[in-house]
């Protein structure tokens, strides 16, 4: 980042006029993020779990199950294909009309369109019809997560206290993986019913449940108070008219940092879980509940390891946490497909353990204050969400991608592994461009000189809530 300019009066909190939150509200602002979080993240996560398990049966029955399984893992990828324009969308909106507003309506997006996959038929009850509802559902998915992740990080990192960033803004990333717990058992326990069950009733329960999630999420949200940042930026009328323009013309280095940033770890998290959830089964005896067990460790694993990390990178900084662990997770692809290939389920789940514990867990745990220090306050949401979910466009087709290598190299992973050390060079080769970031004052514009007046808001739209 470039010396700060124009800097203003702040108080002991670095916030411009604001009071610091207390210890209280700083644990408010936390759970409502992690549980927010979480429910989102459930809902994202489960599609992937259902593809693995039941979707390429009930909605892509094309007679091959090797071709079922490509099919259905290349809806599984259009979210991410729209998570971009979520990015880009809800970005701009959280930077006009405020972040938590912005998160209320990721929220309603998201929930309505995971239930409604729980309501769709079968492709044997409304044929092609299905499988387009699907899609058309997953697209709603992908808009409202282009925007969920980076909204909940930039209002957590804007209300924590200098020097705690990292430790605070960790927690929005643990609730990504409460997501994927919950996904998880919520997926466990559809797997203890009788297939027929299973089949025609139990996978839909863990998607109608979003309905109610909803309400939970909604809950914790409209609680929150909204950013300090933002509302300073309301005050001294320094909201942006277009932060679109603002990130792609001043913003460059850093928007290509942030999407060579996300394209390791997006790689990685969906070849470690819904790529194994379906090859296991096709190497091990009871190998859906060996991948469900190992995804459940998986989670467990990132989830106690966030906090750690996130204050770690308050001491030695953002950038060599995320060197260490993009690089950890290319030297290790290998030897982890080598103890997968033992077909020994401790070692497998020995081997996914570490991968995750010294190259996934810091490489996510960092990324939440390294996103939101990336960008001026004024465009910050727009920046975090637009060059974090291109990359996640990028690699997010990481299952498809390996299932095809898997067949290319006749059953055996190692074109696989090889996938992931590519990734990973990707996210090693963008950190070591980045400069350290810890110590920005997120609070003012330290990269810009400020909004000129053809690009600030004449008038400042109504916040919801």
């Amino acid at each position: 980042m470039t010396t700060p300019v124009h800097p203003v009066p702040t108080t002991d909190a670095g916030q411009p006029g604001q009071r610091p939150a207390s210890a209280r509200e700083l644990r408010g602002i936390v759970v409502a993020s992690l549980i927010g979080t979480a429910l989102e993240w459930y809902d994202f996560f489960i599609y992937g779990m259902a593809i693995a398990l039941v979707f390429a049966e009930l909605f892509f029955p094309v007679g091959d199950p090797a071709a079922n399984a490509l099919v259905s893992l290349a809806t599984f990828g259009v979210a991410f294909a729209f998570r971009p324009l979520g990015g880009f969308l809800f970005g701009r909106l959280g930077d006009r009309i405020g972040r938590r507003s912005t998160l209320v309506l990721t929220t309603l997006l998201m929930g309505f369109s995971t239930g409604a996959i729980g309501l769709l038929p079968s492709y044997r009850e409304i044929g092609l019809w299905a499988p387009v509802l699907l899609v058309v559902a997953r697209v709603g998915q992908g808009l409202g997560a282009g925007a969920e992740f980076s909204g909940a990080s930039t209002l957590l990192a804007e209300h924590a206290p200098p020097g705690r960033r990292g430790y605070y803004a960790s927690f929005v990333q643990a609730g990504v993986q409460i997501g994927l717990l919950a996904g998880t058992v919520a997926f466990l326990l559809v797997n203890q019913l009788d297939r027929d069950d299973a089949r025609s009733w139990g996978w839909r329960v863990p998607f109608l449940a979003s309905f109610l999630m909803i309400f939970v999420s909604l809950y914790f949200r409209l609680r929150v108070a909204e950013s300090p940042v933002f509302l300073a930026m309301e005050r001294n009328r320094t909201v942006v008219a277009t932060p679109v323009r603002v990130v792609l013309h001043r913003y460059r280095r850093n928007f290509l940092i942030g999407v060579g940033a996300h394209i390791g770890d997006t790689a990685a998290v969906y070849i470690y879980t819904t790529f194994l959830l379906m090859y296991l089964p096709t190497i091990l005896d009871g190998g859906r509940a060996v991948a469900l067990t190992a995804m459940v460790l998986f989670a467990l694993v990132v989830i106690g390891l966030q906090p750690v990390y996130g204050a770690l990178s308050d001491r030695l900084g953002r950038r060599p946490l995320n060197l260490v662990s993009s690089a950890f997770t290319a030297i290790f692809a290998y030897p982890l497909f080598l103890l997968i290939e033992t077909r020994r389920p401790v070692l497998i789940c020995l081997g996914l353990i570490v991968a995750t514990a010294i190259g996934f867990a810091p490489m996510v745990a960092v990324q939440p204050a390294f996103y939101a220090e990336l960008f001026d306050a004024s465009v910050r949401y727009t920046g975090f969400a637009a060059s974090r979910e291109v990359g996640a466009a990028i690699a997010g087709f990481s299952p498809l991608v390996a299932a095809a290598l898997l067949t290319a190299a006749g059953g055996r992973p190692w074109l696989v592994a090889g996938w992931v050390v590519l990734t990973s060079l990707v996210s090693v080769i963008a950190f070591a461009f980045s400069r350290e970031t810890r110590d920005v004052d997120i609070a003012v514009s330290h990269a810009v000189p400020p909004v000129p007046a053809e690009l600030a808001v004449d008038r400042v739209p109504e916040r919801i809530g």
